[in-house]
């Protein structure tokens, strides 16, 4: 018996989260009966219909994507913006891990399974995520202290971070570096550098956990090895 909201992020149909959301909404039936109730349990045997649907049967895949700029991390985009899921043509029906931004590069996972997904986003996970940053002006060692100590950005401090590969281009008064954080709020990066005065000029994710880009080109996707998948796993449960 598993938890109606984790069956239905299971079969590749949503996240858990807009699992939730559909079962408050009414549009989640087991056995003809409407369910609202969060933490209802079901078996294989039970149907499930979501919005007069059965949920789709399928393997789940999970893919590593060297996102380029220029496209938007998401299923759909109203814009008519070029997605992330143009770079990887799958049968299965696949969603992005999180979001990197419209002009931001980089590692994005992209799988068919809900619940590793919530897993890979929850607040509680610490999985260490790298960034090759570039930044307005010279980042002097005193405001690199600050923001691996941590940065006060509107309600909340950031965590613990690590910078590293400092190089300096004084022909473009720029500073390039790497950024090792072990969170992922909304424009975070962005918002770091912003709050110490150093715009963000460029941002590539270039690691997530023991996941990197090593041998990828922009647009290019690959599938996550079985030891990958089990350690980001034990890194996300890991406290």
């Amino acid at each position: 018996m598993e938890r109606l909201q984790k069956v239905i992020a299971n079969s590749g149909l949503c996240s858990r989260r807009v699992a939730e959301e559909l079962i408050e909404q009414g549009k989640v039936t087991v056995n003809g009966e409407v369910i609202q109730t969060m933490g209802v349990k079901v078996s294989k045997k039970d149907h499930i219909l979501v919005d007069g649907k059965a949920l789709p049967e399928s393997n789940l895949v999970y893919y590593v994507l060297y996102k380029p700029e220029g496209c938007v991390s998401t299923v759909e985009d109203e814009k008519n913006r070029k997605t992330v899921l143009d770079f990887v043509p799958s049968t299965e029906r696949v969603f992005p891990v999180g979001r990197l931004d419209y002009d931001t590069s980089g590692l994005l996972l992209i799988t068919n399974d809900g619940t590793f997904s919530n897993l890979m986003t929850q607040p509680t996970s610490r999985i260490e995520k790298e960034y090759l940053v570039k930044v307005e002006g010279f980042l002097r060692k005193e405001t690199s202290a600050r923001v691996e100590r941590g940065i006060k950005i509107d309600d909340y401090k950031t965590r613990r971070a690590r910078i590293r590969n400092v190089v300096y281009n004084k022909k473009t008064e720029t500073t390039s570096l790497s950024l090792i954080i072990t969170e992922g709020k909304y424009h975070q990066v962005k918002r770091m550098f912003e709050a110490v005065n150093h715009p963000v000029i460029k941002l590539k994710r270039t690691r997530l956990g023991i996941v990197t880009l090593d041998d990828m080109a922009k647009g290019e996707f690959r599938l996550l090895k079985p030891h990958e998948l089990k350690q980001l796993r034990h890194l996300a449960k890991k406290k």
